[in-house]
């Protein structure tokens, strides 16, 4: 017993000299603890008969009297409570009894760390605790999923490895949760091993009516501001190619296409159902045939000229690899997308490197909108948690840059996916660029090294916790050191992610690459299959050169010099239609067409 008092005694910090709130000051004892306490570690004040838990969050030395007395400060975080009749001890948040002046202030035990921070229940560990590196720290999987989190923190602290590291946890917690991952560096796909979908530019089928208007308008124009007379008539049009293929039975009875009126079959231009390329074409050219006015005809030029471009772009096979050919693979395609029939590969990584940075943003948004609208119209019956890297590029705090239909498309699933199975998960370098609206949806904050003055002060503005003190810590953790806030942590906590196997590390698949790896294959071999991707990446031939062997570029066929310099002269021309300024103060070709006549007042 004797034993036990003195490691006792030796364990205690101070006593309680003042209480304000959850803020509690104390006066240090002049013996040093058997352990270093400073800020940010856990102490236990013993208020009569509730076992207290707090953290420090400041230390002085008051040097003024004749005697130096060395103070401090403590948050309340929450309290170990004895089970019903001698049962299992368990730590809650929140306090129910404060304490008084004189109260003994101690270091928290091992056991009791470990009994905050256990792997219980639906708990998955994701690393140690920094204070005690032998306490496991868990979070609250569902709790964790079904509010949202984020991850925040520079490039190069290890925010991919901890991403990963979660997610992985996640798959094990929840077999009935599917994962949709947007990798902009096409560096996760190794992470999971074969239990992971892998979808990049090569193997990606989004056809393009499943675009809504917004979004397709932001592919023909290329991100550009789009033309008003060209709206309108892709407005008027596209619905009557949609009604006009639902009335084919088959590809025999498609002869020539029908003029359909869309309010007898209720299709609208974001209605999400196939039509066939040609037919909207076919209705363009019929419509302009019809016209006499000269410039009225060359906006249905231009239209035409726009669709064919990104047509027989190779770069867009992904949108119109069999844009004349049809078919409804709808729910084949959500099911391969978010893993709706395949619980052996329940997450899905989208690798977003290799498509048209024109298009990336438009796609991003089918897929936000895909994800929300399956749990809507699913009532929630397929669970999915959609996480989002780069999330400032998506959804930039300046509502100025960017598109705004991927905006709202995250920014819906933010405010309503819970109620629907839809949850989010971002993941950003930059949180001040991030829209601070949809950030503060995220009930469970995971910060990383930030050294950006912004970037701290927007972290500190969505914590909401009592130990906010630990952000001072941000500019000085280490690699993989993470601060963890919210729902999802039983207590704010300074911790350090697992350590992954090498074979599933984070690595983007260009990363590291030396030419004396490649075995016999010569520098030379390796320039010159780089020049022949390169090229075959914008040729417009449906040869993808891009899939030759890096070793040594395949033979051209004969005729492909000859084509591809028609299909080069063509395409310079195209541009030089779709970018010739106009001129000053005009503000229609219609303008254009007063003034060359004279009849301009």
């Amino acid at each position: 017993m004797g034993q036990d008092t003195s490691r006792q005694q030796k364990a205690v910090l101070g006593s309680v000299t003042s209480v304000k709130g959850s803020s509690v000051g104390i006066a240090l004892d002049d013996a040093a603890p058997p352990q270093r306490a400073t800020v940010g570690t856990f102490v236990a004040v013993r208020a009569g008969g509730a076992h207290l838990v707090g953290m420090l969050t400041a230390l002085s030395r008051d040097i003024d009297g004749e005697r130096p007395r060395a103070t401090g400060r403590l948050d309340l975080l929450g309290q170990i409570e004895s089970g019903a009749q001698g049962g299992a001890r368990r730590f809650r948040r929140g306090v129910t009894e404060y304490p008084v002046i004189g109260d003994r202030v101690e270091l928290i035990a091992s056991a009791d760390l470990k009994l905050i921070f256990a792997e219980e229940g639906d708990r998955a560990a994701v690393g140690a605790l920094q204070q005690d590196p032998g306490t496991a720290v868990s979070l609250r999987i569902d709790d964790l999923v079904s509010k949202h989190f984020a991850v925040l923190g520079t490039t190069g602290v290890g925010k991919s490895c901890g991403v990963a590291v979660i997610l992985r946890e996640i798959m094990a917690a929840r077999d009935d949760l599917r994962i949709f991952l947007l990798d902009g560096h096409n560096e996760y796909g190794r992470c999971f091993g074969d239990r992971a979908n892998v979808i990049n530019v090569r193997n990606l089928k989004l056809p393009f009516w499943l675009f809504n208007f917004d979004e397709i308008l932001d592919v023909i124009f290329g991100g550009r501001p789009p033309v008003p007379e060209e709206v309108e008539i892709l407005a008027e049009l596209i619905p009557v190619a949609k009604a006009s293929y639902s009335q084919y039975r088959s590809l025999a009875e498609r002869v020539v296409v029908k003029r359909v009126e869309p309010s007898a079959t209720g299709l609208t231009v974001d209605t999400p159902v196939p039509y066939v390329l040609q037919d909207l074409l076919a209705l363009i050219d019929d419509r302009m045939g019809r016209l006499e006015n000269r410039v009225s005809r060359l906006h249905y030029h231009r239209l035409v000229s726009r669709i064919e471009t990104i047509r027989n772009d190779p770069r867009y096979a992904f949108m119109f690899a069999n844009a004349n050919v049809g078919g409804d693979m709808m729910a084949d395609l959500l099911a391969h997308l978010f893993r709706i029939e395949s619980p052996e590969q329940p997450i899905s990584v989208m690798q977003m490197a290799g498509l048209p940075v024109e298009v990336m943003d438009a796609v991003v948004s089918v897929l936000c909108r895909l994800a929300f609208d399956l749990g809507l119209w699913s009532e929630g019956r397929f669970p999915l948690l959609f996480v989002c890297e780069e999330a400032h590029r998506y959804a930039a705090a300046d509502r100025t840059i960017g598109f705004n239909p991927t905006r709202r498309a995250l920014s819906r699933i933010a405010k309503e996916g819970r109620k629907y199975g839809v949850f989010l998960g971002l993941v950003t370098q930059r949180p001040a660029e991030l829209d601070p609206t949809i950030l503060s949806q995220c009930s469970t904050l995971f910060g990383m090294r930030m050294a950006n003055d912004d970037d701290q002060a927007l972290m500190r503005s969505a914590v909401s916790d009592a130990a906010t003190t630990l952000l001072d810590f941000l500019p000085s953790l280490g690699t993989r050191e993470v601060i963890g806030f919210g729902e999802g942590v039983p207590l704010p906590a300074r911790l350090t992610f697992k350590t992954l196997p090498d074979d599933f590390l984070p690595r983007a698949e260009t990363a590291g690459y030396r030419a004396q790896e490649v075995g016999e294959a010569t520098v030379r071999a390796l320039l010159d299959g780089a020049v022949e991707r390169w090229r075959g990446a914008t040729m417009a031939s449906p040869r993808l050169a891009r899939e030759a062997p890096v070793a040594a570029a395949p033979e051209p066929p004969v005729e492909a010099p000859v084509r591809t310099a028609q299909a080069a002269a063509l395409d310079q021309m195209r541009e030089r239609m779709l970018r010739r300024p106009e001129p000053a103060g005009v503000r229609s070709f219609a303008d254009v067409a007063r003034r060359a006549s004279g009849k301009d007042a």
